[in-house]
């Protein structure tokens, strides 16, 4: 360090391998397009007090601040050292001299456009996604199992984040009965397919977005190669049938399943992770009698609870596209009559006949589920 608090980029290069500074990339987002120092967080200067504390909260460890040249970054030390942050300093010729020394730099390689700085501005300024959480995002492919109730809110907020393909299954129209719920749709669509009508909607969100239709009922016959060409399934399906193809389709491909359901006032949440453990037979072992579960059209539904599972769904599906911790394992209840959540433990069934101990996950054999929930 030197007597002007500054760090030669002769030192962050020896230092990143250790991790021991903490890296913090002060430009603003349209400024990221050339990409950034290998670790770096970004926190644009106006933000760098509100957010640097959650970003650092160990005051005694090293940080390094840069911009593009090292005046921005310099002129920030004091607003570091007023909340007693103990050893802080300045990139010395910033960015701009790092990349002339050719050291190594991340997020070029496909890098986002202008637009879609702007458009995920948002999401850049997060540690845990930046510009190459971005492009992961981009990159990924989603499956939303039904375009009704829950698969409205999970596919329209997963289309505004940027998740690059959305796959969209479902064989119904739409009806006017639908529309308290199932945002993705409009009273001019009534008898359009829903998947077309949701199509619609999502691709005008976010034409970065490649919106696939299958317009079609998962089957045991063609589960598997739908399934196949996704990395994430979002369960939106409303019947037990589709739901056990879901799980044992999932664990022959190691996919994993953000499972919701929503019944009046109740709604449950869950994500079945890739490698099988827990899955939906060890929470349902079998289906219940026919009868005994009646569907949302005979029961009913509060118009706003699939809202709620549905951009829930949506938090969990992109978690695991991004690599981060998720609900599995846990099963997460909302009442909404109450307004409470309640979480049950998960936990895997060494009996399970999908997942137990020693099944072959790669010959689960696909059966006639309609005849399996109805007791045949």
């Amino acid at each position: 360090m030197t007597s002007l608090r500054e760090t030669s980029i002769e030192e962050l290069a020896a230092a990143l391998p250790s991790a021991a500074a903490v890296v913090i990339d002060v430009r603003e987002p349209h400024e990221l397009g050339g990409g950034h120092i290998p670790g770096a967080l970004t926190i644009p200067c106006g933000q760098l007090e509100a957010r640097i504390v959650t970003a650092a909260p160990d005051r005694a460890r090293p940080i390094v601040l840069y911009c593009a040249s090292g005046a921005r970054s310099l002129r920030s030390l004091p607003a570091l050292d007023a909340l007693g942050y103990r050893e802080v300093s300045s990139l010395r010729g910033g960015f701009k001299a790092w990349t002339k020394a050719n050291l190594p730099v991340d997020g070029v390689a496909g890098g986002l456009t202008a637009a879609q700085r702007d458009r995920y501005s948002r999401h850049i300024l997060l540690p845990e996604v930046g510009e190459d959480g971005q492009r992961k995002l981009l990159a990924s492919k989603v499956l939303c199992v039904g375009a009704g109730g829950l698969g409205s809110p999970a596919s329209l907020y997963l289309a505004a984040a940027g998740v690059g393909t959305l796959g969209l299954v479902d064989d119904d129209v739409v009806d006017a009965s639908n529309l308290q719920r199932q945002v993705v749709h409009a009273t001019d669509r009534l008898g359009v397919p829903k998947v077309e009508s949701a199509a619609r909607t999502l691709t005008a969100l976010n034409p970065d977005v490649a919106v696939v239709p299958h317009k079609t009922r998962l089957t045991s016959d063609n589960a598997l190669d739908i399934v196949a060409r996704y990395d994430v399934i979002v369960d939106g399906a409303d019947n037990f049938a589709t739901r056990y193809l879901l799980n044992d389709v999932a664990l022959r491909l190691g996919k994993p399943i953000v499972h919701a359901s929503v019944f009046r006032f109740e709604g449950q949440l869950t994500v079945f992770p890739a490698n099988g453990a827990p899955c939906y037979r060890c929470l349902f072992p079998e289906p219940p009698p026919a009868g005994a579960a009646p569907s949302c059209q005979e029961a009913g539904v509060l118009g706003v609870l699939p809202g709620v599972l549905g951009v829930l769904q949506a938090t969990e599906a992109l978690k695991l596209l991004l690599g981060m911790p998720t609900i599995a394992g846990r099963l997460l209840i909302w009442d909404a009559a109450r307004s409470r959540f309640r979480e049950l433990m998960l936990r895997r069934d060494p009996r399970c006949p999908t997942c137990g101990d020693g099944v072959d996950r790669a010959a689960i054999p696909l059966v006639d589920y309609v005849a399996f929930c109805a007791g045949a």
